[in-house]
């Protein structure tokens, strides 16, 4: 691409950071804010500088949050003895939005996976492991993707809870295996929550 100006080539080229979007997606909303009153494009820019400076992650749950802990760590109305492990914040949002699940959460920050350079010490296992000790825990549901390696992270997570007395499932396969969580229609999703099946399964077979 050829620029008229320097400052079009640098915002372009710090839209096309983002994940997903191209040289010309990029170009496309710069032009697109270009268009726009001055004081809006100044309320976008100090919106998006406000919430890096401000944002926290739940010190409980490591879901985002504007307070030390995020409003479903904090709600009174959820039930506190059943925790959903998932891989990332976008899993959280998709099975909040299927209205079937009014336990906690877990976010592990990713999955193991040693070919990512991913071991178990760079997610939030240790963590996980100490809520389950310390609090009243009943149950355990890994809601994580159907691939290999969310099937080597619920295995490696199962043996050390081997010792604890707690319930460990898993949601049922209604995702395609290879699929992503996050990308599940919310009534596959809903339903697989529903229909979770125990962890031995994964577990036997990863033997």
């Amino acid at each position: 691409m050829v620029f008229s100006s320097s400052h079009l080539e640098n915002a372009v080229n710090e839209f096309a950071k983002l994940p997903g979007i191209g040289k010309k997606t990029a170009l496309r909303l710069v032009l697109h804010l270009i268009k726009q009153d001055a004081a809006e494009v100044q309320h976008f820019s100090d919106t998006i500088a406000q919430m890096r400076r401000q944002i926290k992650f739940c010190s409980k749950c490591y879901n985002i949050s504007d307070a030390e802990l995020c409003h479903i760590c904090s709600s009174r109305t959820r039930g506190n003895d059943t925790i959903c492990v998932v891989e990332n914040i976008r899993d959280v949002i998709a099975i909040e939005s299927t209205q079937q699940f009014n336990g906690l959460y877990h976010v592990l920050g990713g999955v193991i996976s040693p070919l990512d350079g991913i071991g178990p010490d760079q997610l939030t296992i240790d963590p996980l492991v100490d809520r389950i000790q310390n609090e009243a825990i009943k149950e355990i549901i890994f809601a994580l993707s159907p691939n290999i390696q969310g099937d080597t992270t619920i295995y490696y997570i199962s043996r050390k809870l081997k010792e604890i007395p707690v319930k460990i499932t898993s949601i049922a396969r209604g995702i395609a295996f290879g699929g992503e969580l996050e990308y599940a229609d919310e009534i596959t999703l809903a339903k697989s929550i529903s229909n979770r099946i125990p962890v031995e399964h994964y577990v036997s077979a990863a033997k």
